[in-house]
């Protein structure tokens, strides 16, 4: 069972955290309305991936976060 602290959840949410900023330097420079709708559907996406890491987190270590 992993933890918080585990090298691989730690990868996992690094490679989130990358894949946001990416996400949000595209959104600030494009001037195209449908790409920014796609970018903006990205970004759902990767929150819906940021939250079921925050869920196995909470399931596999529920004292550390609360």
């Amino acid at each position: 069972m992993s933890s918080a602290g585990d090298p691989e959840a730690i990868g996992r949410l690094e490679e989130l955290l990358a894949r946001l900023e990416e996400a949000h330097a595209e959104l600030e420079k494009t001037e195209e309305a449908a790409r920014a709708v796609e970018i903006l559907r990205d970004l759902a996406e990767l929150a819906r991936e940021v939250q079921a890491e925050i869920e196995q987190a909470r399931r596999e270590a529920p004292d550390a976060l609360g």
